[in-house]
């Protein structure tokens, strides 16, 4: 059975700021929350970020912004789980306890402000522009800070934060349902490891079902509230997601993406691509 879905980030009860370098051979892959918000500098890497409705892939150089308790899941390419592979991952995290923070700086006015800014992060956001170049260089730093400088720079890294800018994008289209049990958890880390490792083929309802040990009905039900788009939509959500990569790293024909992906016809994965990007597949390549 796949780990609990808690985490908990090694901490004092009255500290608010934690700072985790990651550095392997890939990002840890259970999906999990913890109650810590946090801000996420993806140094080396590429993979799939799945967490709420959302599913998209993360690279070197994306900085991300993840409400407290949200479950999420930061999963490397299926390249740096191969044996004798030389992929390499590394990112930089800080991790805010708002509620250290609340009770020791509520009644300060001049405050108020950092003590209400988590009430603003709702979901996952990712930041990019200008805003992203000040805020990757000071996390990429952020290890060399100490003491109050540390916190400065913090506080610094959470006043660029201005969420009615366009460099600060919601990735989540609904409301993210935050806190799982930890049967629930075990259940959906079970689920999602299941479908990432077979979105490339066709994978029977009963089958996905059975990963949670629920029926057809409630296994619907149990998935929909927790990622807000059906079991069929999730999938196709993932198989695009491969096929924008491929269509971007890659010489394949988009014929040979459609079925590598996991489409059984070419007209089939030519409108689910249209309808989820907006684009046909060959204008999409043309980005790269």
């Amino acid at each position: 059975m796949s780990k609990v879905i808690s985490f908990q980030i090694p901490k004092s009860e009255k500290s608010f700021i934690q700072y985790q370098e990651d550095r392997g051979n890939h990002f840890y892959d259970n999906l999990h929350q913890h109650p810590q918000a946090q801000l996420t500098l993806i140094v080396e890497g590429r993979g799939q970020l799945l967490v709420g409705d959302f599913v998209g892939r993360f690279e070197p150089g994306d900085v991300y912004l993840l409400a407290e308790s949200i479950p999420h899941v930061f999963r490397s390419d299926a390249d740096y789980y191969q044996e004798g592979s030389d992929l390499r991952i590394a990112g930089n995290t800080i991790f805010f306890d708002f509620k250290a923070i609340h009770g020791a700086f509520s009644e300060v006015e001049d405050f108020q402000e950092l003590t209400h800014l988590n009430e603003k992060i709702t979901g996952c956001f990712k930041i990019i522009g200008e805003t992203n170049d000040k805020i990757a260089n000071l996390v990429s730093r952020f290890g060399d800070f100490s003491g109050l400088v540390r916190l400065q720079e913090c506080i610094h890294i959470l006043s660029l934060l201005d969420f009615n800018s366009e460099n600060v994008i919601a990735l989540n289209k609904i409301p993210v349902l935050r806190t799982m049990t930890e049967r629930d958890g075990r259940r959906m880390d079970q689920v999602m490891r299941f479908i990432l490792d077979n979105s490339t083929r066709q994978i029977s309802l009963e089958e996905v079902a059975e990963q949670a040990y629920m029926s057809k009905e409630a296994f619907c039900r149990f998935f929909k509230l927790r990622t807000r788009k059906t079991f069929t939509q999730y999938v196709q959500q993932l198989r695009i997601t491969e096929a924008k990569k491929l269509l971007l790293e890659t010489d394949l024909s988009v014929a040979q993406i459609s079925f590598q992906v996991g489409f059984q016809t070419l007209s089939h994965f030519n409108k689910t691509f249209k309808s989820l990007t907006e684009m046909t597949p060959k204008d999409w390549r043309k980005l790269k």
